[in-house]
């Protein structure tokens, strides 16, 4: 077994609860009225107030609003600033939610405790959501926002190291971000990247086609809703801007792989993995246990042992162990 690509070790306590959660998620979705009965800004606005299977948002008083302009209008940045950042680096994140939920504000502990324990300032871009803005609107503002704090943001916040995380459809950004700097302005800035269940083939693998309807989101329904909102126009599947799986991947950085194996996108991220593997980029693939789509934003041993390890791979590439 490649090291690199190894399963994860888990403890027996750690593999109970996190089949315990798995059930309980299951039957509070059942209890859920089906999140697609209501427009998408209504579905938001009742994650807003804790109404879905996430949990309620808790925000940070150390986080920053930025505010940048993009080729669609202005953007929304969330900054948060390492104590001491010697390295000078930067953390540039992508939240998840389809393309279609999500924000930037959503995820402020799991951020500020990236920040604290890697010493790297943390961005997290508010980009535009479909159905109202679909593509290319949410990777443009990406790409807008990488672009800025390659320079407008390195000169005022000193940044020299840069490097680019994402969870689900953030994830697909991060990466899909990289390569649009490599081809279209031919830049590879980034030092390290950190992938989390990311959905690399927006078509479907099988994973996703075969994993049905079983209520441990999303479902193979959730996933084609999805990108359905997402390519309201006659963009293909198998274009790499859209899914870049399909992407020349040669020239990424060192990437770090998270996924469960009771996820929908588990041949997402077990293909890109080989993918970049096989065109010589340093990459680690980590395979959880038990562990279900975005595990990581809830309060399990499984969730803070990823965190742990993400934090770790940071710090390891920024010089900070």
């Amino acid at each position: 077994m490649d090291e690199n690509f190894a399963p994860v070790s888990i403890s027996q306590e750690v593999a109970t609860e996190a089949k315990a959660f798995n059930i309980e998620m299951t039957e509070q979705l059942r209890a859920l009225p089906d999140p697609w009965s209501f427009p998408p800004a209504v579905t938001r606005e009742r994650r807003l107030q804790g109404m879905g299977a996430f949990p309620l948002p808790t925000y940070s008083q150390n986080a920053q609003d930025l505010q940048i302009e993009g080729p669609h209008g202005s953007i929304q940045l969330r900054y948060f600033q390492a104590d001491e950042n010697s390295s000078k680096g930067v953390i540039a994140h992508f939240h998840g939610g389809g393309f279609v939920f999500g924000s930037a504000s959503f995820q402020d502990p799991y951020l500020e405790a990236m920040s604290k324990n890697t010493g790297l300032d943390v961005i997290s871009v508010d980009y535009r959501l479909a159905p109202e803005h679909p593509f290319p609107q949410g990777p443009d503002d990406c790409e807008a926002a990488c672009r800025w704090l390659l320079n407008e943001g390195a000169n005022t916040y000193g940044w020299n190291n840069f490097a680019l995380a994402g969870e689900s459809a953030g994830a697909t950004l991060a990466l899909g971000t990289a390569l649009r700097l490599r081809d279209k302005h031919g830049l590879t800035p980034f030092k390290a990247m950190a992938l989390t269940a990311g959905w690399y083939d927006i078509g479907l693998t099988p994973s996703a086609r075969l994993w049905g309807e079983a209520l441990l989101f999303p479902t193979t329904r959730d996933l084609k809703i999805y990108a359905r909102h997402f390519l309201l126009g006659e963009e293909s599947t198998y274009d790499p801007n859209v899914s870049p799986i399909y992407a020349r991947l040669d020239g990424m950085p060192a990437t770090f792989l998270s996924v469960g194996t009771e996820d929908p996108l588990l041949d997402d991220t077990c293909f890109i993995a080989s993918r970049l593997k096989n065109v010589g980029v340093e990459t680690s693939l980590e395979v959880y246990p038990h562990g279900c789509h975005m595990f990581q934003s809830f309060d399990l041993a499984l969730a803070k042992l990823n965190t742990q390890r993400i934090d770790n791979f940071f710090r390891t590439k920024f010089g900070s162990t």
